[in-house]
């Protein structure tokens, strides 16, 4: 596919990115601690994570969420599922534009992101989490994209390479969907997944990002032992 008019080169500053492969670093979604409390945010999870004896080494808020910060679609937390998916294809919200999808881990610790509708089946998955829109899928950036659009946000998101290796990164600064989806396309993703916009935080320290504030839903986490 010949993509037309690129804002952003391989290791553009403008975009926050850590690449983890799976099979050697631990990744896992967290939405609730001891007593059904509600993370809200990363520095809450670190301070958790710390109390188990890991270190959190990478974090990243893991899709949209409701009033009251729970997951609006599909959520698989240590391989139980939470909320089911939600295969509404209707909606002017980012969620329902299509095609959606889904973020996940494998019991044998592989990543995948898959449009929505490809995933029917739920059987050895660990984590999931589902958001909107599909950045890319199959190669191909999502065609509902302007090239040039004024609709600037601050956003995150997550891709998987052909390779296996999961690619998470954040925005530094306002950008449109076909430029991130363009930054994704030139990591070599084959598929990517938006996650949310502006209240979007994510930690990785050797990028400078060090957002562990802010009231979120659903956390991605990639942690080691102490």
């Amino acid at each position: 596919m010949v993509l037309a008019s690129l804002s952003f080169l391989a290791k553009d500053e403008r975009i926050a990115s850590r690449i983890v492969d799976p099979k050697k670093e631990v990744i896992e979604l967290h939405w609730k601690g001891a007593g059904g409390r509600i993370f809200g945010n990363l520095g809450e999870l670190r301070s958790e994570l710390a109390a188990q004896g890991r270190e959190m080494v990478m974090g990243m808020n893991g899709g949209m969420f409701t009033t009251d910060h729970g997951p609006v679609g599909l959520y698989i937390e240590d391989g139980r599922m939470l909320h089911r998916i939600d295969r509404r294809t209707a909606g002017s919200d980012n969620f329902h534009m299509q095609p959606n999808g889904v973020f996940g881990i494998r019991a044998d610790g592989s990543a995948f992101v898959l449009t929505t509708s490809a995933m029917q089946d739920m059987l050895g998955v660990r984590y999931a989490t589902q958001s909107g829109p599909m950045l890319i899928a199959d190669g191909t950036i999502n065609a509902h994209f302007t090239p040039g659009s004024k609709n600037l946000n601050i956003r995150n998101g997550v891709g998987v390479r052909a390779d296996g290796q999961v690619v998470f990164a954040i925005s530094r600064e306002p950008v449109n969907f076909h430029d991130f989806a363009t930054w994704f396309h030139e990591q070599g993703c084959t598929n990517a997944l938006y996650l949310d916009g502006a209240v979007s935080k994510a930690y990785i320290p050797e990028a400078g990002m060090l957002g562990l504030d802010g009231r979120l839903g659903v956390l991605i986490a990639v942690s080691r032992p102490e």
